[in-house]
């Protein structure tokens, strides 16, 4: 089977293949850096060698979990936030139907909600109201049990499951997936006997889609995961430390989007020219943001979906200011054969596209607005996708997570944690009155006065 693959040709007016090719020695010192464990975040490198490292029988026991759960529930809601949550909904919202949830008379998977990605009253009010009647189950994802979001979803769904069916049969619709020894999540999952699955210490969120984190989810909503995992095993072995920078698409990524951002190009537009691959941007976005966002640096993570922002966004993206470059995923081949018709009367004058698949018309779009783009001054690099399926999706996301880890340590950030997150926190239990904050709520209460 085909990789995916790198262009960044379109790249080179802003900066030179030769400054490009002159980052190599650092790119590699990078990347042992990253495989010999010795540099920022080193405790956190478990995703390195994660794809190749699942067994048959880890898969296996995902699967037949995800089966219990199909076999019990109409609906299962998954309680998640950050990467607890966009890699699942980025494969599922890729593979799945677009219109998945209208085929409710001979439906062959269970439809999957989400939950704890935000505190909205509304949002859980509609959900539990939703849910009133039907046959649902619950995957609670949270390494402490303690995230508000999350919490506060499960406490208010665990209720009203356990009012429906009894908590002998909830703890059966009940997954936990937590950390091995302790938090509020395991500590009760214990208790009540809960299901299951650990989250590795040694993988942070925004790289933990293949772990249970996203696979059980993704294995209920009727996705393939062994196939999901072998295309991450495919780009392990294609961006490892033994390939050369030259044929290494994660390395050249990496240096290519390092020299724009030192000519000042501050801003990354991740671009897709397929409706399914929305979550996708959502999912870089937190990769790349939360990596490289810290200590004054980073590359501004922004993403639009093509042609549809065009109608919105492209005048901006067209002549704004110009600190910007866009990264392109452009996938090769669709799924499934549209044909404009010809019409006699022809009053939209679109005869011309009579007889040509909508996926050729798409495609010209997307050749056009690279043209137009590039023209106007934005550089351009290019990811190729042979199709949207889970093998390629799969590889998709190891290469964006090579490349990150590879970027950080070229901007001299530590690619792994996120100490900036906790602020927010800090500031929203103070104010909502939570024991041992009172000193800080003063002085929040005298900012506000």
């Amino acid at each position: 089977m085909k990789n995916i693959c790198l262009n960044f040709e379109k790249a080179l007016g802003v900066v030179s293949k030769e400054q490009i090719l002159a980052q190599e020695a650092t790119v590699n010192a990078c990347m042992d850096t990253l495989h010999q464990g010795n540099g920022a975040g080193n405790d956190f490198l478990g995703w390195l060698h994660l794809p190749s490292s699942i067994t048959d029988a880890e898969l296996a026991e995902i699967e037949n979990t995800a089966n219990v759960l199909r076999s019990k529930c109409e609906v299962v809601v998954a309680i998640g936030i950050g990467g607890s949550y966009l890699g699942t909904r980025a494969v599922v919202e890729a593979m799945n139907n677009s219109f998945d949830w209208l085929y409710a008379n001979d439906r062959k998977n269970p439809i999957l909600l989400y939950a704890g990605h935000n505190i909205g009253e509304d949002y859980l009010y509609e959900l539990s109201e939703v849910l009133k009647g039907k046959q649902f189950g619950i995957i609670n994802i949270s390494k402490s049990g303690t995230t508000t979001e999350p919490a506060i979803a499960f406490r208010i769904l665990k209720k009203q499951l356990e009012d429906a069916v009894g908590k002998e049969e909830a703890k059966h619709r009940i997954v936990a997936i937590t950390d091995a020894r302790k938090g509020a999540l395991r500590t009760l999952a214990d208790q009540e006997g809960y299901k299951t699955f650990v989250i590795p210490d040694n993988v942070g969120g925004r790289f933990s889609v293949l772990t249970p984190v996203g696979l059980l989810p993704i294995a209920v909503a009727g996705v393939n995961i062994r196939e999901l995992v072998a295309g991450a095993v495919a780009m392990e072995k294609a961006t490892d430390q033994s390939v050369p920078f030259a044929e290494n698409i994660s390395a050249q990524y990496a240096a290519v989007r390092n020299e724009l951002y030192k000519s000042g190009k501050k801003v990354e537009i991740l671009c897709n020219f397929h409706p399914k691959l929305h979550y996708i941007g959502e999912w870089w976005k937190q990769l790349y943001g939360e990596s490289e966002g810290k200590d004054g640096k980073g590359i501004f993570p922004a993403a639009v979906d093509l042609t549809t922002d065009l109608h919105s966004m492209g005048q901006w993206i067209q002549e704004g200011e110009r600190t910007i470059f866009e990264t392109v995923i452009s996938v090769e081949k669709a799924n499934h054969s549209v044909v404009v018709p010809t019409d006699e009367a022809n009053l939209d004058g679109l005869n011309f596209l009579a007889g040509k698949h909508v996926d050729e018309v798409n495609k010209m779009a997307e050749l056009g607005t690279q043209l137009a783009h590039v023209d106007g001054g934005v550089p351009n690099i290019k990811v190729t996708m042979p199709e949207v399926s889970p093998y390629y999706i799969g590889q998709l996301f190891y290469f964006f997570e090579k490349a990150c880890a590879i970027s950080g340590y070229l901007l001299g950030v530590n690619p792994f944690n996120q100490p900036g997150v906790e602020s927010y926190k800090k500031n929203m239990f103070a104010l909502l009155g939570k024991p041992g904050y009172e000193d800080r709520k003063a002085e929040l209460e005298a900012k506000l006065n």
